[in-house]
């Protein structure tokens, strides 16, 4: 549940930023090597609130990484069924993007959450610190993320 925090998985990925061609069915994990994602949570009554994230591969999985306190975390602990499309940074979707669905799990470990921060830095570079500072401002220095690793429906 937990090999998040370890990153042994990742040993075994293909470059950061890779992305496998869509001529098979997409996954969770080869979404994950996308730069960004629409992920899209369900309110109550079922509408549905996308959001462009960053995204990372995990063991047959997908993993992101949120501030405590967002949306979107509510929204998880009311229905944690989640759709991921690639896009680009502002959360536009190519008309022919693959939908893949899947199952959210919210994952409050700060060990885990230490590893994905490094992982993320690693796959985006300055412009993940350069928001990370900004947020750390944004949120007068409280930046606790928290991570949702997003499994494959049965």
């Amino acid at each position: 549940m937990h090999r998040v925090a370890t990153g042994a998985p990742c040993s075994r990925l293909a470059p950061s930023g890779y992305v496998l061609p869509m001529t098979q069915a997409p996954t969770l994990h080869n979404l994950g090597g996308e730069r960004f994602v629409l992920l899209t949570t369900y309110r109550r009554n079922g509408e549905p609130v996308p959001t462009p994230v960053w995204v990372l591969p995990d063991a047959g999985a997908a993993i992101v990484s949120t501030p405590e306190g967002a949306g979107k975390l509510k929204r998880l602990r009311n229905d944690p069924r989640v759709t991921l499309q690639p896009c680009d940074r502002r959360g536009n979707v190519k008309p022919d993007a693959p939908v893949v669905e899947g199952r959210a799990e919210i994952i409050r470990d700060s060990a885990a959450s230490e590893a994905v921060n490094r992982r993320l830095s690693r796959k985006y570079g300055v412009e993940f610190r350069i928001f990370m500072a900004i947020e750390w401002v944004v949120r007068r220095g409280n930046s606790t993320r928290v991570v949702v690793r997003i499994a494959p429906t049965d």
